[in-house]
């Protein structure tokens, strides 16, 4: 149980406020074409905002080592030290690329949950698989071949294999599970970036139309994305993927001792969670900043796990 410090609903405003303002502080550089500028931008927008919270904060899930990352690294302290304390999984741009070129579905994502609720997930590739709400766990796994998946997800919805739509990271990697997956007559939306979207359309495909995610990505990416699902509904599977000792050292540095395990949803976030996302460029699941003479104007989704909330807010801020 969550501690009962740990107040969920006041402390979720606060998060969309950080979500929203790492957003605005990206937006003068949508479409510039340097992504080092709009992440530091957001970076140091989402720093100085959750700085102001009354919260013992950890990022678990941040920018990178302490050596790789300058601010928001992993095992920052942030927050005023007033509070409970709590985890923090961040992406302050998930989709630097997407907002340099002002492609679709750059969003701004943070969750928070009590302390030691969210895996510290290395910065390795993991193998991912999610659906939406509404099917009985183990419906799809991991352990199915991509096609395998396909069939039962259909026979599922009680639907032909050419009626499901599966959203795919666009590697040279993904190459021959993208050819299997056009054999079942599926419909595959590919993307550039942005995975953690990716999963979270799954959670409302009436919205999105899309019933799966697969692929290998970011780790912790895969952590954020499971927090969004906790909040939404949905399953998401997840293995860890290593390509050398260095990676497997990463590994054991951030606690994992079973290379071998299959992370569902509720091992990758064991407690309740908010979750925040804002959308930079407009996408499937949010629109883009709009700015209009003297005015930026934000949407930002702001969820909650333990009462299953979801709100869509709309923030219009002056320009300073």
């Amino acid at each position: 149980m969550a501690p009962k410090d740990f107040n969920d609903r006041m402390l979720s405003l606060g998060l969309a406020r950080v979500a929203e303002q790492a957003a605005i502080a990206s937006a003068k550089l949508i479409g510039r074409g340097d992504e080092k500028a709009a992440d530091q931008a957001a970076v140091n927008a989402m720093r100085d905002q959750l700085n102001q919270l009354d919260i013992q904060g950890t990022v678990v899930i941040g920018e990178g080592e302490r050596d790789e990352a300058p601010m928001l690294f992993i095992g920052e302290e942030v927050g005023t030290g007033k509070g409970p304390a709590v985890d923090i999984a961040l992406d302050p741009l998930e989709g630097t690329t997407l907002t340099a070129k002002d492609m679709p579905n750059a969003l701004t994502v943070i969750a928070m949950g009590p302390r030691d609720s969210m895996l510290h997930a290395p910065d390795v590739y993991m193998d991912k698989l999610a659906i939406g709400p509404g099917f009985k766990p183990g419906v799809v796994t991991l352990s199915m071949s991509p096609s395998e998946r396909v069939s039962a997800l259909a026979a599922a919805k009680g639907c032909s294999t050419t009626d499901i739509t599966v959203c795919v990271l666009e590697r040279p990697r993904h190459e021959e599970m993208i050819a299997e997956l056009r054999a079942t007559g599926c419909a595959i939306r590919l993307i550039t970036d942005g995975d953690v979207a990716g999963v979270m359309h799954c959670a409302e495909p009436e919205l999105t139309g899309i019933d799966m995610y697969m692929g290998s990505g970011g780790a912790p990416e895969g952590v954020l994305a499971a927090a969004a699902l906790k909040c939404m509904g949905g399953q998401i599977y997840g293995k860890l993927m290593f390509r050398n000792d260095d990676e497997k050292g990463r590994a054991t540095k951030a606690g994992i001792t079973n290379f071998d395990r299959v992370y569902t949803r509720d091992d990758m976030v064991t407690d309740h969670v908010i979750f925040a996302a804002t959308g930079v460029t407009s996408g499937s699941l949010l629109p883009g900043l709009k700015r209009t003479p003297g005015w930026t104007t934000a949407e930002t989704l702001l969820m909650r796990s333990k009462t299953g909330s979801v709100r869509r807010m709309i923030y219009r801020h002056p320009e300073e």
